[in-house]
């Protein structure tokens, strides 16, 4: 069933359609419409779940972790100074091995105080064990949460995910969503087994002290776990092709990328913008392509190596920023760590943050800037501010 809805409510009917045993949230911009109408659901009956009703983002992340430690399908939602609010339990989550799902309405860091989109907050985190998934527009977003479920119960990974996706650009705006059934949602998503439980009647304990002796081998496997999860993701997007007809087989996108002079990479609902620029530089004669990362963590290192093989001149848009680093951004880093070639030019740009506009003629300035070498930089500054 086709439908037009905002994003907010959109990620709700997934959730809906997952049928979480807790949800436990707390409302902050731009992530509020998802968990007020999952509250709705919940009120209305036609979602039977335990809401919990917490003080702080902290809080809801930590009930979301005692839930699920009791064996409970669990989702939560947050943005921004929320997420890091959350950050703790973040690397607690992870650490302790337990599949939750989190929206992350991605919004700028403060200070200074900002409700618009960057993707500061979740990246912020790249390195607390979490899955990261970005969405381009609302079918991804709605899709990507099926699909995380799907990779995070899976024995072979068991670790968190992060759905991101950009606020107010993709949260509030309404889009035709191609609604699944039930029993379809049901058959791709088995009821949830977790390994491992609190139970009164066969105590154990979970997140417990480790010495030196054995602090490592528990990151060593969450990062095991981590690799593993590139596999799973790829197979788990076959399946939803399979059942639902919208592939998500790969890790990352290609748009016109196979005679491609030059590329640009990037994460989220950006990458419709640059899409669009790509079509008119390409019918002005210049051969431009998109690689688009769905997965950050994992990183699809090979596929991007594979993808941008043959290709000089790449330039990485960035929604983020590594204050002091040299090339400004932190996912330039890792493409130019994937691609591994001296003779190949990678180059970062910032832009976009704190929600600033980024149009078409902002894509093909860029471009100009990286046919000219001209980059690693902070990109559409206002110099009168200055």
């Amino acid at each position: 069933m086709k439908v037009i809805l905002e994003g907010s409510h959109a990620i709700a009917e997934a959730i809906r359609l997952v049928k979480p045993d807790v949800i436990s949230a707390y409302p902050i911009t731009p992530q509020t419409h998802i968990v007020e109408r999952l509250a709705e659901m919940v009120a209305d009956a036609d979602l039977d779940s335990e809401y919990i009703c917490v003080e702080s983002e902290f809080s809801a992340l930590s009930a979301a972790l005692g839930a699920s430690c009791a064996g409970s399908r669990v989702y939560s939602a947050t943005s921004s100074q929320g997420l890091l609010f959350m950050a703790e339990v973040c690397f607690n989550v992870a650490g302790m091995r337990q599949p939750i799902v989190m929206s992350i309405a991605n919004r700028a860091i403060s200070a200074p105080l900002s409700i618009w989109n960057d993707q500061q907050d979740s990246i912020a985190l790249r390195d607390a064990g979490w899955i990261q998934l970005y969405a381009e527009d609302v079918q991804e977003t709605f899709d990507l949460h099926l699909l995380a479920y799907k990779v995070a119960e899976d024995h072979r990974v068991l670790l968190p995910v992060f759905v991101c996706f950009d606020g107010f650009i993709i949260s509030h705006t309404y889009e035709p969503v191609e609604i699944p059934e039930e029993k379809d949602v049901a058959a791709y998503i088995p009821p949830y087994d977790p390994v491992n439980k609190l139970d009164a009647d066969e105590p154990l304990s979970m997140g417990m002290y480790a010495t030196p002796d054995y602090y490592m081998e528990f990151r060593y496997e969450m990062d095991r776990a981590m690799v593993r999860a590139l596999d799973v993701i790829k197979q788990a997007g076959r399946e939803f092709k399979d059942r639902f007809g919208r592939d998500y087989c790969e890790l990352i996108e290609c748009y016109k990328l196979d005679d491609a002079d030059v590329a640009i990479v990037a994460l989220g609902s950006v990458c419709g913008t640059i899409k669009d620029a790509i079509d008119e530089m390409r019918a002005d004669g210049k051969k431009v392509g998109l690689l688009k990362i769905r997965s950050f963590r994992p990183f699809p290192a090979e596929d991007i190596k594979k993808a941008l093989s043959g290709i000089k001149k790449i330039g990485v848009f960035e929604k983020n920023v590594s204050i002091g680093a040299r090339m400004k951004g932190a996912v330039g880093y890792e493409v130019k760590d994937a691609v591994n070639d001296s003779s190949v030019q990678v180059l970062s740009y910032v832009g976009g943050l704190g929600g600033r506009d980024i149009r078409i003629a902002d894509i093909k300035k860029m471009t100009e800037a990286i046919e000219a070498g001209n980059g690693d930089c902070f990109f559409g500054i206002r110099e009168e501010l200055i």
